[in-house]
């Protein structure tokens, strides 16, 4: 929990001088104010809570009550000053960190929707606050990655890309080895490790790759 305990703390810090006009003002995802991003982060905190929740107890406990309550949720808390939004943020980070640390070894094992294991639930976090602390536009970006952080992610968006991921080889710097997705004929990708990962899930135009042969680089699925 190190992790998400430590990142959590750096976006609290970071989001406390936005002024309450600023909440409004849009964030670098379509449609979603500054707002919107902060009440999605403290929500899926609780959504996470309660997969774990799930794990521990056995008892079914969705994380969102389906998609439309998901965008209610978000909607109706994306207006709030910057002080309750925060401390929402907060509180809800602190339920799941109470969860988390409830949690029987035995427990981490259970197959949940959304993540192969409970034990991948503390990443599905750590990916919610760093990528989404980005799309606040507030000067956090993927070259502030953490490099385990920008490794791993990079690493799981080959591993599990979204239906129709056009084939492709990457060919991050410092790794010996290339990364596949779909097919080994795509064209090869090339770059730094946080900038691949951040073109792959749409938080970078990928102008500082290269692709063989010459040509456009593919046009990857966006995260959320």
């Amino acid at each position: 929990m190190t992790d998400v305990e430590d990142a959590t703390e750096a976006l609290l810090v970071a989001a406390e001088p936005l002024s309450d006009g600023e909440i409004g003002a849009p964030s670098l995802l379509p449609g979603w104010s500054v707002g919107h991003v902060l009440t999605h982060l403290a929500r899926n905190a609780d959504a996470l809570t309660n997969l774990l929740t799930w794990a521990r107890t056995g008892v079914e406990t969705p994380a969102y009550a389906s998609p439309e309550a998901r965008a209610a949720g978000i909607e109706a808390g994306a207006g709030r000053p910057v002080a309750e939004q925060l401390a929402d943020l907060r509180a809800a980070h602190e339920r799941f960190a109470d969860a988390a640390a409830a949690m029987p070894e035995a427990a981490w094992a259970t197959r949940l929707p959304l993540a192969r294991s409970a034990a991948a639930v503390p990443w599905l976090r750590l990916c919610e606050i760093e990528i989404h602390r980005v799309d606040l536009g507030r000067g956090y970006t993927p070259a502030d990655w953490p490099d385990a952080f920008a490794l791993r992610l990079l690493r799981a968006t080959v591993k599990d890309p979204p239906a129709g991921a056009p084939g492709m080889v990457l060919r991050p710097f410092g790794l010996e080895h290339p990364l596949v997705i779909g097919s080994e004929d795509g064209p090869v990708i090339g770059g730094p490790t946080r900038s691949l990962a951040a073109w792959l899930i749409g938080r970078a135009d990928g102008s500082d790759l290269t692709v063989s042969p010459d040509g456009e680089l593919p046009t990857p699925a966006r995260w959320r």
